[in-house]
């Protein structure tokens, strides 16, 4: 097994590579940015034609990552911890859909 060293946003980025991701969708704002940025960079996400997409605001990113699980697909939605004021009407409607997923993880199945 190879070994690899990440940081924080790094690790999280691989870790939805990993889990099988279709898409990301993001606010640009340090510190959720780099996560983002490595997928848009990572031969793997390339390889998997994993959808990146820099959105308008925190609100919009996560309404079309909504959009993305619901549709069955797995969705990384980035912002700063701030965003989420932003995009707590979403957050809070997308609790009552039943989407397994936390602030700022949608996960469709």
């Amino acid at each position: 097994m190879e070994k690899h060293l990440f940081l924080g946003d790094e690790a999280i980025a691989q870790a939805a590579i990993d889990a099988g991701l279709s898409g990301v969708y993001a606010y640009p704002g340090t510190p959720s940015t780099e996560i983002t940025e490595y997928i848009q960079q990572s031969a793997d996400a390339k390889a998997k034609g994993i959808y990146s997409n820099w959105s308008a605001n925190e609100k919009t990113a996560l309404e079309t990552a909504l959009g993305m699980s619901y549709a069955g697909k797995r969705a990384l939605c980035c912002m700063k911890h701030v965003g989420l004021n932003v995009a707590s009407d979403c957050f809070m409607n997308a609790a009552m859909t039943g989407i397994n997923g936390g602030a700022g993880y949608c996960n469709g199945r």
